[in-house]
């Protein structure tokens, strides 16, 4: 495996798109939308890419596909920008040999979760981070995200991991504004600590309270709206963050919100990128795709929101 390393910068500021993973059944990449998807988002001015998070359907899938993943992702992108790989799992010794194939391929972080089915306690979440960040080879962004693993990292379990020089940052997709605040004045003392915000609505604020960015899965779609929304909450720019923030609720809105249950975020997004032309829409089982009733629904929300992606059509012919 061959790949250009990529400095990661101390702290990381900027959108970190968790990009989505096109596949063209439940256990084979989509090759070409893959290339065609890491393009259209570096051409948005992008600061990063985040592999197999939520957005990614990470946890869906085989171990093989992931490391299929993260090869051809990190020597495409050589270098461009940072490529951060999440290596959540119920094991330890999986999270670890994933990692290890991240660096080996080129990534420049990993990102970790607290493991799923186990509900641990702080005091066995602390331990357990100490423990696999010991034996990860490259920087550790944790991941708060109490929706999926239903553990919290607790503002003083974050405060004692601060004095583990591997652990970087953390991204929290918790919507829990005070939880951020709390956070980023605890993490004041680590000037090379980011703290990025999950939840694309809380963007804005979460930037003009002091956070680094944001890991927003609308960027996969529109990478430079959330840019450009970074850079006018960095400026204090209340005028443009109110235009771009209404974009971004028209995304909510007209794709994230199309349908229901757990597949409605991805889903809609794998269908809007459909849309377009840049890559299928297949998910990972158990998730399914958007109906048709819903597909005819977002392509009209891409068509009013103006991508401007050059090949705007359907590769499945629609």
């Amino acid at each position: 495996m061959t790949a250009a390393e990529t400095r990661l910068p101390a702290p990381l500021r900027g959108i970190i798109p968790p990009m989505i993973t096109p596949l063209a059944d439940r256990d084979t990449l989509d090759r070409p939308g893959l290339e065609r998807l890491v393009e259209h988002i570096l051409a948005g001015g992008v600061d990063g890419l985040f592999l197999l998070g939520t957005s990614g359907e990470g946890p869906s899938l085989s171990y093989r596909l992931r490391c299929e993943l993260i090869e051809r992702v990190c020597e495409q992108v050589g270098g461009r920008v940072p490529v951060l790989v999440g290596v959540t799992d119920a094991s330890f010794v999986e999270s670890v040999n994933l990692a290890d194939y991240a660096a080996d391929a080129g990534a420049a972080a990993v990102v970790l979760a607290a493991p799923f089915y186990f509900p641990l306690a702080q005091a066995e979440l602390l331990r357990y981070v100490r423990r696999i960040v010991a034996e990860m080879p490259l920087p550790v962004f944790l991941y708060n995200m109490p929706s999926h693993t239903k553990v919290v990292f607790e503002p003083e379990t974050v405060r004692q991991l601060l004095d583990v020089p591997k652990i970087v940052g953390l991204k929290d997709s918790s919507a829990d504004m005070d939880y951020f605040r709390r956070l980023r004045k605890l993490t004041e003392s680590r000037a090379d600590w980011s703290l990025l915000i999950g939840p694309e609505r809380l963007l804005a604020e979460a930037v003009q309270l002091g956070g680094d960015g944001g890991v927003c899965g609308g960027a996969n779609l529109c990478p430079r709206l959330y840019v450009d929304l970074y850079e006018a909450a960095r400026r204090g720019n209340r005028a443009r963050i109110d235009e771009l923030h209404a974009r971004v609720m028209q995304i909510r809105d007209g794709i994230y919100n199309v349908a229901t249950g757990a597949a409605r975020v991805i889903g809609g997004l794998k269908t809007a990128l459909n849309c377009l032309g840049i890559c299928n829409d297949a998910m990972a089982e158990p998730l399914a795709p958007h109906t048709d009733a819903q597909r005819q629904s977002i392509r009209r929300t891409v068509a009013e929101l103006d991508v401007g992606w050059v090949e705007a059509r359907d590769p499945r012919g629609g």
